[in-house]
């Protein structure tokens, strides 16, 4: 068995939120300046080199990519030889308060949804927990948003629906959001499970990497058809026109109920923000 210590949960956490909101992913850097050579709209090319500069002068000074700092989310691996020395969520929740504070990162959460108080200190987070085979802890934080999440929808169509139906869900899903989510957008696609299961799998599908696609051919060629048909609307960088409307979609698929075809879309705008620790 291996043992981790609630104050190095703590300290890695509190360096994650920091590390994700000032420094972007080199798969996403990379994307942006790859839709940039492509874009055919001048104001598209200069919105894209605006985005990638912003990046880079977030990464220089240590300062956020966007002033929406986000929800602070967390997907956990917790092997299941792992013994936690005190409580996870607390040393996580503790994590985000001292991050956030130390980073100089907005709080944008409220401690109810009608009496709208801000905790002000951006907890409590999201945290998923998945237990895992073997010794290691791993924890990704993959900050949100709100723009982007208020762009995200679930909805249970009908089994008959079938593949066309999910299709056109997530094609008119981006259409009606437009310029909301600060597109170039990420758009993550859950399918199947329940109501909740879809809609954290289409979050989660979010983390994969720009470039890769899904280990069974089936999603990969839809998550490229998704693709294409999202970039033939027209929306463009910032909405304002081009052909880089999306720089990736990501399926995530998992069983469901006979009488189920459940579909979410999570959409992330082009400050995506993920990181990760192992202890």
């Amino acid at each position: 068995m291996k043992t981790v210590r609630a104050d190095q949960i703590s300290d890695a956490v509190a360096k994650l939120c920091m590390d994700a909101n000032y420094n972007l992913g080199p798969d996403v850097m990379q994307a942006l300046k790859d839709f940039r050579d492509r874009e055919e709209s001048p104001v598209g090319k200069e919105l894209l080199d605006q985005c990638i500069v912003n990046a880079e002068i977030a990464h220089k000074d240590q300062v956020p990519i966007c002033q929406d700092t986000g929800f602070a989310v967390f997907f956990v691996e917790l092997g299941d030889q792992v013994i936690v020395e005190g409580n996870l969520m607390a040393a996580i929740t503790d994590g985000v308060r001292r991050g956030y504070k130390d980073g100089f990162l907005r709080k944008s959460i409220v401690e109810d949804p009608l009496r709208r108080k801000n905790t002000g200190d951006n907890t409590p987070p999201v945290v998923w927990i998945d237990v895992v085979p073997g010794y290691n802890l791993k924890i990704i934080i993959a900050p949100k948003g709100g723009g982007s999440e208020n762009m995200s929808e679930v909805k249970m169509l009908k089994p008959s629906d079938g593949e066309k139906g999910v299709k056109d869900f997530v094609v008119d899903r981006v259409k009606r959001s437009g310029s909301n989510p600060c597109p170039p957008v990420i758009v993550g696609v859950g399918i199947g499970g329940t109501y909740d299961k879809c809609a954290q799998l289409s979050k989660k599908a979010l983390l994969r990497e720009i470039g890769s696609k899904h280990v069974d051919p089936y999603y990969a060629a839809m998550e490229e058809e998704l693709l294409t048909r999202i970039n033939d609307l027209g929306i463009g960088p910032q909405g304002l026109g081009g052909r880089t409307t999306a720089l990736a979609v990501f399926v995530e698929a998992h069983p469901c109920h006979i009488a189920s075809l459940p579909a979410a879309v999570n959409i992330q705008c082009h400050a995506a923000r993920h990181k990760s620790a192992v202890l």
